[in-house]
This record gives C-alpha cells, structure tokens and sequence, in this order.
C-alpha cells in the first residue's frame, strides 16, 4: 500500500527521494561489481545489490515516484574499481553510505517502520569490511615500504645533492643510480624479511620483493623528472618536493580509504618525516659545500 507525502514536510521528502536515487544507484554499481569477481565475493555482492533493489522500491512507496540512478557515479566506481580495486571502490562507497544515513535519523522520526532499512544498510557495512581478497590489498604493506623509502630517502638525497652539486643533470643522474640501486636492496630485503616470517595472508616473498621494488622505482623516476626537465636545480628541487607532496597526499588517500584509517594523521606523519630529512639534507648538502670549497 503506497503511503502519500503531500501533507509531510518537503525536507524529509527530499531527503527520501535521495535515499531512493542512492539505493538504485548502488543496485547497479554492485551488479558491476560483482561481476568483476567470482566465488564467495560475487554471491556477496550480488545479495547487497539486490538489497538495495528492495530498498529503492521500499522508498517508492512513499515517494510515488521512479528515481533514476546517477549513471556518473556508476561509471565513476566502475572505474575506480577497475584502476584501483574493488576495496578501493567499495570502501569509498560506504563512505558515502555513511554520509547519507546521517539523514535516515530524520525520517525515523517521521516514518519509524523505516528502521529496517537502517538495519540492512550497517548489515552491509560488516559483510564488505571482509569481502575481497585482492593482491592490491594484500600487498599493500610492501607497496607502503616501497613507497615510503623512496620519498624519505630520495627526497634527502635530491636536496643534499641539489645544493651540494648545484647542476640538475648531474643531481638526476646521481639520484637515479641511487634510487635504483636502493630499490634493488629495498626489494631484496623485503624478499628475506618475508621469507623469515610466518605466513598468515598468503603473501609470497617473491611478489612482495616485487612490489616494494616496483614501488620504490616509480617514485624514484617521479622525483628525478623535475631535475631531467628544468635547468635550474632551485625550480627542480621545488617541483621534485611538489611531486612528493602529491604522492603523499595520493597514497594516503587511497590508504586511509581501504584500511579506514585517518588520512590527517597519516598525511601529517608521512609528510614531516619525508620533509624533514630533507630539510635536514639540505643543510647538510650546503655545509660539504661550504668545507670541500665546491664551486661548480
């Protein structure tokens, strides 16, 4: 039996009605989902999409009307699913899960037979916090250390050598044959902390060298771009810093989202550990200068 809304209050109208554009929105982002995957995490996905189908039609009742879903979000988590991964996609939904229940407390008031859906909706939360098994995550404490080096050292180096050298071709050339050579060690003690270690994710030491190396490599060939491009170190450095600071920012986002974490204080700690060292390389850089007499 449909409930009519003409008499009740228009925000909680509204509110409904994106409620019901949310639902069928996620029915058809999980259907994509799911079909990315097999096993276990397919069926998973499948019976939360067609929870949400009920949902939207539970919301129709009292709206009368059929909301069509936002097919820019659709494409957008497909996407991000697809580059990112699926904890990516769907934890960054349940973000936006959790923004839109902060108005179901409002209509509880006005429609307490809701409650149901409420339910459902934290139901989902605890099902997807365990659902995909994917290498991206699994790997992710590899990829960190790869990461994480290469930002504290190669920031160091860049600026010690920028103002100790003071020429950008030969800080780039310098800070690759140091970067790679540190990615090929990162990797290989990787590989041997991974293979002294119990076992308990399924992690294979090989990929998790593989992974950390890889990491550190892209970072490296990031930073030294500045110093390939422009003829001013001081333009460089700067640039090369920048470049930090988006790969900072970037990685922790992307971490704070699949590990739900809080991005300020992984950003902060990230952040003044890598621009520290190389403030602190900076002046050791001007100080050699200054007691070799480099004059170049």
């Amino acid at each position: 039996m449909e409930t009519n809304l003409s008499a009740t209050d228009q925000t909680i109208k509204r509110f409904i009605e994106r409620f019901q554009r949310n639902e069928i929105t996620e029915y058809f982002v999980y259907r994509r989902l799911a079909a990315m995957t097999t096993g276990k995490n397919q069926e998973t996905l499948l019976r939360i999409a067609d929870d949400e189908q009920r949902h939207h039609r539970a919301w129709k009742k009292y709206t009368n009307n059929d909301v069509p879903p936002s097919r820019p979000l659709i494409g957008l988590y497909t996407t991000l699913a697809k580059v990112f991964g699926l904890t990516f996609a769907i934890r960054l939904m349940e973000k936006g899960e959790e923004r839109a229940q902060r108005g179901y407390e409002q209509v509880l008031k006005t429609f307490p037979e809701t409650q149901a859906i409420f339910a459902d909706e934290h139901r989902h939360e605890f099902e997807l916090i365990d659902i995909i098994r994917e290498a991206k995550i699994t790997y992710i404490g590899s990829i960190v250390l790869g990461l994480n080096d290469a930002l504290v050292e190669l920031t160091g180096a860049l600026a010690g050598l920028s103002f100790a050298l003071r020429d950008t071709k030969t800080v780039a050339l310098a800070g690759l044959v140091t970067g790679l050579a540190a990615s090929m060690s990162m990797a290989g003690s990787e590989y041997l902390s991974q293979k002294t270690e119990v076992q308990t994710d399924n992690r294979h030491p090989l990929r998790a060298a593989i992974y950390t190396g890889l990491a550190y490599v892209a970072t490296v060939l990031l930073l030294i771009l500045p110093f390939l491009l422009a003829k001013d170190y001081k333009v460089a450095l700067a640039a090369s810093l920048l470049i930090a600071l988006l790969i900072i920012i970037a990685f922790t986002f992307f971490t704070s989202i699949v590990k739900n974490v809080s991005f300020k204080k992984k950003f902060i700690e990230m952040a003044t550990i890598s621009f520290s060292v190389s403030f602190i390389s900076f002046a050791i850089g001007t100080v050699l200068r200054t007691v070799f007499n480099i004059d170049t």
